[in-house]
């Protein structure tokens, strides 16, 4: 149990079976969601890897999930990497792991989470960014524009959903309300009302200038960047990260045959494959090469 903003969030605290410690520990931020602690099982391949270079792993539900207080759709970004820092703090007064060797792993959303934490947290040893965003706005275009696109569908379509998408950016930028929205957006596709409240809270994030307050603290950072991303503009996010990072802090890696949660396209193409591999072979979801790559970054930082 971690507290945090006077909430009790339900941890999970997984150490290596091998070694022995003080351990190094990563931290895990979410994405997008109502997400547990172990992201329904799909982060215990990740978890195995950092374990495999000495690694300890810690993550919590989100607020309001799985038992931990609170509503997660009543955050900010700040809110956000405020609770990442609390949970910091608490493994740092942990005899079995390292204080010195913390690091953050965080994906999607995260992107707006994580450099929060690096520039304003003293002592992060590294952080790994999957397929995080830059802009709120540009990113939601581009995801609603891409997905449009595999559907194949219509310009007429297209122009509906845009059309909807500004109506509901004019009601937030003047500061409206969730019945402002409904009357601007008269949609049977409406988000919902805890939803609007989270959008309102959050749509002005840019992760830029974290980015570059992280970066004169030159954190170590691992970009991991996916060939087929419907979420997010992975050409501009690595622009922005080698603008903004030193390039001695900085490994880039793309995976041109992985989706957006770096799951393996050959094997998540069908729904009965990827069944049977999350059962049956975890680790195989993932594309080639990205676990060996959490393994081999995170073990530059052993002592």
């Amino acid at each position: 149990m971690i507290h945090t903003g006077g909430r009790a969030l339900n941890a999970v605290l997984a150490l290596p079976h091998r070694g022995r410690g003080p351990f190094g520990v990563v931290v895990f931020v979410h994405g997008d969601g109502p997400i547990d602690a172990t992201h329904d099982t799909f982060y215990r391949p990740m978890w195995e890897a950092f374990a495999q270079a000495g690694y300890a792993l810690l993550s919590w539900n989100k607020p309001g999930v799985g038992g931990s207080a609170g509503n997660w759709l009543d955050q900010s970004m700040a809110d956000r990497a405020a609770e990442t820092a609390d949970a910091i703090a608490w493994a740092r007064t942990r005899p079995d792991l390292d204080g010195r060797r913390v690091g953050l792993w965080g994906a999607s959303q995260a992107g707006w989470v994580l450099p929060k934490v690096a520039a304003t947290t003293p002592g992060i040893r590294f952080v790994i960014a999957v397929s995080p965003a830059i802009n709120w706005l540009r990113q939601g275009r581009y995801n609603t524009l891409a997905e449009l696109a595999d559907r194949g569908a219509p310009p007429a379509e297209r122009d509906a959903a845009l059309a909807r998408r500004e109506a509901a950016l004019a009601v937030l930028r003047r500061g409206g309300t969730y019945a402002d929205y409904r009357a601007a957006v008269p949609s049977d596709r409406a988000m919902t009302a805890d939803r609007w409240h989270f959008i309102s809270r959050n749509w002005a994030s840019d992760a830029t200038s974290d980015l570059r307050a992280a970066g004169a603290r030159g954190v170590p950072t691992l970009l991991v960047l996916a060939g087929h991303d419907r979420n997010v503009d992975v050409a501009e996010t690595e622009t922005v990260y080698r603008r903004e990072l030193p390039p001695s802090s900085l490994q880039v890696e793309h995976y041109a045959q992985a989706d957006h949660g770096l799951a393996d396209l050959d094997v998540i193409r069908s729904e009965t494959r990827a069944f049977l591999t999350a059962v049956f072979a975890p680790r195989s979801l993932f594309t080639p090469g990205y676990l060996d790559s959490l393994r081999t970054f995170t073990g530059r930082f052993n002592p």
